[in-house]
């Protein structure tokens, strides 16, 4: 694996964790709170393997970005309150990458705790 290859792949890896191990913890909004996270844990794992396949092709990552972005989006307008707005975060993020830009999606992969904090928060 070259080297960018191996920091997309390892940005890539870190976002899907940071969101696959988000939890919620207040019981009435659990099962919104486990939907939204599951369906986002999806949207980026499904990103993670498109930017790790394509590391090369930033035309690829782009639209793959822009893919998630829109999903996202998509995800956030079935929820409300803080839930919906820590998804929005998120797909901001994924729209930040448009571009394709290496150094955009190594930063936005050193974000993704924030992201897995504001969906923590609003599921709390």
């Amino acid at each position: 694996m070259t080297p960018p290859r191996r920091r997309l792949a390892v940005a890539a890896t870190t976002l899907t964790l940071a969101v696959v191990t988000t939890a919620c913890g207040a019981l009435g909004n659990a099962v919104d709170c486990n939907s939204a996270a599951g369906e986002a844990s999806k949207i980026t794992s499904e990103w993670s393997t498109a930017v790790t396949k394509n590391a090369a092709d930033t035309d690829a990552i782009g639209t793959a970005s822009q893919t998630a972005a829109d999903k996202t989006k998509e995800l956030a307008g079935k929820y409300d309150g803080q839930v919906a707005a820590a998804l929005n975060d998120l797909a901001a993020g994924f729209d930040s990458l448009k571009g394709g830009d290496l150094s955009s999606i190594s930063e936005f992969s050193s974000k993704a705790s924030g992201f897995q904090s504001k969906i923590m928060e609003a599921c709390s």
